[in-house]
């Protein structure tokens, strides 16, 4: 099951938006375009269904609904999220969730926000098996039970517990290599978002060991090609249990020296925290800017190698990207439809296929690389002028 279309409302960078969405996705977008903000919606209904998580603690994570909600919002007050979900391989939708929330409180009362509308309609039985609505009467509720998701409750969502899994499901990678560094050290984050950063080593320490083991065999066979440097990829613990990556770097010597985390450059120990991440996850997965840090003959191949871990794994589930990188781009396995641009405005951010493009549309039919075709409209108007600017103080 994957997201086949999302909804926003005055969410963030976003007024009004609405687009689909396919099994790969490239999210492309000038610099506060609201990229970053775009797959946070995301997240944002991961954070509500996962454990020790919930609606409340969602929005406060996100420092309260006034800076979620858009800033071209005006007299709606209101913030809503609208997703679509099914098959990837079926055009019959078999999910849609539906969350519209709003400031309560103030003053003397703590500020929290307040369910206007949650919805869950299920394709398969043709009916809504959730349909709360704050203007209707009902006994039931209250302005206390209006402030929990039933997304959020195991005793209220047992008709769509799969929709509640599949969102607890969603994973967000941003690897900081500093903060797998820092694993060594065993000082650990207890903050609810990870990146695979700080806690890399000691998820890794957890895993079962014969899978552990299957994932440095192929992560291995990648390095090979991708760092010719380094070798034999494995996990290790000191004589303290400490965690540890470790391999072999070769150089003069006939069998080159070890090497742990501590070594590794950047754009290693990123690329090694993205593969671990495709490798492992079935659900959906939000990569951001995996470019960063990489050779652009590395990121030439992403695409078509995230798209092969796609076809190879039983359930492999959905990737979107966020990106700026022409390299990743010109990679001529990517169709017009994977690609969602996003544009500034003075009403907010508009977001849209590049394949419903009218500008861009045609420049991609007649052979041009989605990079050629989408990178001009992501540029700061006037950013020629840049270099003209008198440097005098």
């Amino acid at each position: 099951m994957i997201i086949k279309r999302i909804k926003l409302h005055n969410w963030k960078n976003f007024q009004s938006c609405e687009v689909d969405l396919s099994e790969r996705c490239f999210i492309i977008g000038a610099n506060a375009a609201g990229k970053s903000n775009f797959i946070d919606a995301l997240r944002f209904l991961r954070d509500i269904s996962k454990q020790a998580g919930g609606l409340q603690s969602a929005v406060e994570d996100r420092d309260g609904i006034t800076k979620i909600r858009c800033l071209a919002a005006r007299t709606s007050t209101n913030v809503s999220i609208t997703v679509d979900l099914g098959e990837p391989t079926e055009d019959n939708l078999t999910w849609s969730y539906h969350l519209d929330i709003q400031h309560t409180g103030g003053g003397i009362m703590r500020s929290q926000v307040k369910i206007l509308k949650e919805q869950v309609f299920s394709y398969a039985s043709n009916e809504f098996v959730c349909d709360r609505n704050a203007q209707k009467e009902d006994e039931d509720e209250d302005e206390e039970t209006l402030k929990y998701t039933h997304l959020e409750q195991v005793n209220a969502n047992r008709k769509f517990r799969d929709l509640q899994v599949f969102f607890q499901n969603i994973e967000y990678l941003n690897v900081i290599p500093q903060l797998v560094r820092e694993s060594s050290s065993m000082v650990q984050s207890y903050s609810k978002e990870d990146y695979y950063g700080r806690n890399f080593l000691e998820k890794l320490a957890k895993m079962n060991e014969r899978i552990r083991n299957s994932y440095f065999k192929k992560i291995n066979e990648f390095l090979k090609i991708a760092v010719p440097q380094l070798e034999e990829l494995r996990f290790i613990k000191d004589e303290m249990g400490v965690p540890h990556i470790e391999a072999r770097f070769m150089h003069w010597r006939a069998k080159g020296s070890k090497q742990q985390e501590a070594q590794f450059s950047d754009g290693t120990l990123r690329l090694i925290g993205f593969l671990f991440a495709l490798i492992d996850s079935n659900g959906v997965i939000l990569l951001e800017e995996p470019e960063i840090n990489l050779h652009s003959g590395i990121i030439t191949q992403l695409p078509e190698f995230i798209a092969k871990i796609q076809r190879s794994k039983k359930g492999a589930g959905q990737i979107l990207i966020t990106t700026h990188s022409y390299d990743m781009l010109a990679n001529q396995g990517i169709s017009s439809k994977e690609v969602i641009l996003l544009q500034n405005t003075s009403e907010g951010t508009t977001v849209n296929r590049v394949s419903d493009v009218d500008e861009i549309r045609p420049i991609v039919e007649a052979g041009l690389s989605i990079a050629d075709a989408v990178i001009p409209f992501t540029k700061p108007k006037n950013i020629e002028k840049m270099s003209q600017l008198s440097l005098e103080f």
